[in-house]
Formats: C-alpha cells, structure tokens, sequence
C-alpha cells in the first residue's frame, strides 16, 4: 500500500514511518510538505501522491500550548484533521487519526473503555474529541487513542528525564498522574496490522499495563544505572501548569481483543527495550 503520513518529523510520526516503510511505500510529510491548516495544501500533496491510507498524528500535542491559544488549536488540530480527511476522501483513501487518553475527564478509577463517554476539561482534549468525530464519519476509518509516549526519533519524557539525571540535575515529575505507558514503535507495529486487517473502528492502544508518570521515570532511571533518587514527585497541581492534567487516563484495550489481536508487550519490557536501542540499558538493571 502506499502510505501517507503526516507529522512525519514528530515523535509518533517518525515511529510510524520507521515501522510501515518494512513493507509498504511511505510518504513521510511534514508542515514543508503541506501545511495541514491550508485546505488547498493537503488537496495538492494527496492528488500528487495517491495514498491508499493517511495516517494522521499531525497536530499540537502540547496541552499547555493549546490552552494557551485556543484559536490556534482548533485550526490545527480540528480544522486540519477535516482538510486531512476531506482530502483523502477526494482521491479515495482511508484515514487513520492518531488521539489521545486527554478526551477523557480522568475521574474514573478504573480503565477507560472505547464505550465510554468522553468528557475532556482542556482545549487540547475537546480539539482531540472534534478530530476522531470528524474522521469517524467515514466508515472505513481508525482512530487510535494513544497515551504518554516515549521512543526514537525525538526528545520525550523518558529521555528528557534520564538527560537530567546523566547532567546531575534533578528531575521533577508528576507523582499523582497515573495512565499507559506506549513505545512508538510497538503501537506502530499495531497499527500495521489493524490497518492490513481492515478492521475500522476507535481503539485504545498503549504498552500493557499501567503506571504513574513517577514510576516511568523512576524506572527508565534504574535501567540506565542513574541515581532515580533524584527524580522528585510533586502533586501535578503544584507544577504551575496552564491546563488541567487527568489523574487517572490508564487506557483498557478492548476494541484490539474483541478484534482478535494479541495487546501490547508490557510497558516495562518496551522501555527496556527503547533504552536498549539508545544503549542506555544497564545490565542487570531494572525489571525486565
């Protein structure tokens, strides 16, 4: 198949171009290529290349940036999403809109199901609930909710904190934010093959298990053999943050077992295995 994706030189983007050029022809694009808020640039790009998919984590991630400037996170994240979707139905492709566990009101104190009504308290997260409706009213389309993500190809939580620490500094992290965990490369490789399967729909996709932001970077520390006594746990209101952040968003994958797929490795063997490709991984160290 050939495969447009957009936000290529993001996190998630660069995974997926990582994973779905094994096998597939992959157009990576970026804001240079097309500018997701300019209608007129996505038609051009996608008539060009005639993608039979679009996967598309294109947006602003950043909650506090979208807080900030509503105005600016409504047109890219919203009105860029329906250019995106619009402009590949024109030339007949399907849509895969990457979202987030930020749809959520993170009051619950179990996992949060497909089914479950979606309540978002920040701009980020009403920008988020606007996209997967705007791509969902094709039906043949995927929307992907993805929680806090670490890997290859750009700066993340995981490595922002194990700099710190390899600096000597400390690292101050929320303590009270508990969710899922999900290496690029592993929900990528998902990804790949919901989308061969052809089986359309919303799911929840992260690393198994859960765990607090705290015990992510405590645990990242272990394996690289840095002191994780310098990582400091702090009530995520006292972060002096723009916009709300959910205590509990951990993520239950139904939608992957009702449709027959094996979940996620657990978060802590991906991490290992992220910190292994960097080679930060200590032998020895940290659970496995």
């Amino acid at each position: 198949m050939k495969i447009a994706i957009t936000g290529a030189a993001g996190l998630f983007g660069y995974g997926l171009v990582k994973v779905f050029e094994n096998g597939h022809t992959v157009y990576p694009l970026t804001r240079a290529d097309a500018d997701i808020t300019r209608s007129e640039d996505v038609e051009s790009i996608f008539t060009k290349i005639r993608p039979d998919v679009v996967i598309h984590p294109a947006g602003i991630p950043d909650l506090d940036v979208c807080e900030a400037d509503p105005a600016k996170a409504f047109s890219v994240n919203v009105h860029g999403t329906r250019h995106v979707v619009e402009a590949a139905q024109r030339v007949g492709a399907r849509v895969a809109t990457i979202s987030t566990d930020a749809v959520f009101d993170g009051l619950k104190q179990s996992p949060y199901a497909e089914s479950d009504a979606p309540r978002p308290p920040t701009v980020y997260g009403r920008t988020k609930l606007r996209a997967e409706r705007i791509t969902l009213q094709a039906t043949e389309a995927w929307v992907f909710r993805v929680s806090v993500l670490f890997g290859p190809g750009k700066t993340n939580f995981v490595e922002k904190g194990l700099r710190k620490l390899a600096e000597g500094s400390e690292y101050i992290v929320a303590a009270d934010q508990i969710g899922s965990a999900s290496y690029t490369l592993d929900l990528a490789e998902k990804m790949r093959e919901v989308i061969e399967a052809k089986r359309y729909g919303l799911y929840h996709l992260s690393n198994a298990e859960s765990c607090s932001r705290l015990e992510l970077a405590q645990r990242a520390a272990e394996i690289a053999g840095l002191d994780a006594g310098k990582i400091a746990g702090m009530p995520s209101s006292a972060m002096g943050r723009r916009a709300k952040r959910l205590h509990y968003a951990v993520l239950e994958m139904g939608g992957l077992k009702r449709e027959g797929f094996t979940l996620p490795r657990p978060w802590p063997q991906a991490l290992r295995a992220y910190l292994a490709s960097l080679g930060l991984a200590k032998k020895g160290n940290g659970a496995s």
